[in-house]
């Protein structure tokens, strides 16, 4: 075996040790199969030129055309619980809110919630409310001025 493919063989064990040490990333294994290319390639004869830009094609070919389809099934989806997708949306106080006698509901969706006003002052029964946080069973509230809402 020559010098030449023995260093294309050398660098794809580097490769896909780094590819082992960070499985989820899939940073290297583009170069392992180039450096695997060029090192056929010198088996067969190749000119060194021949062997990098062989390298240096079929890693980035392979970079370019299957990251996007990679990257799409490593990245994590984001999906929003219940208790997510209830923040910003809007109900009605169903029991008057008062935060010092620590009492109040909202109805949001089909679903009653224990309330706190947010900014600490009260809010009557019947109000529209927008949902600024959640935190264990509570949701706080904000009275949506309905004036400020309309444009």
């Amino acid at each position: 075996m020559d010098f030449a493919a023995t260093v294309w063989f050398v660098l794809m064990v580097i490769f896909l040790v780094v590819e082992a040490a960070c499985p989820i990333h899939l940073v290297s294994i583009w170069f392992a199969v180039g450096s695997l290319v060029a090192a056929v390639a010198s088996l067969l004869g190749a000119a060194l030129w021949l062997q990098i830009t062989l390298f240096l094609v079929v890693s980035g070919a392979l970079l370019l055309s299957l990251w996007p389809f990679v990257r799409k099934f490593l990245k994590p989806q984001v999906v929003k619980t219940n208790v997510d997708a209830i923040v910003g949306s809007q109900g009605f106080v169903t029991a008057d809110i008062n935060n010092l006698t620590a009492t109040g509901q909202v109805k949001l969706g089909a679903m009653e919630w224990a309330a706190r006003s947010s900014g600490g002052e009260p809010i009557k029964a019947g109000t529209l409310v927008k949902v600024d946080r959640i935190e264990g069973v509570k949701a706080f509230v904000s009275e949506v001025n309905i004036n400020a809402e309309v444009h």
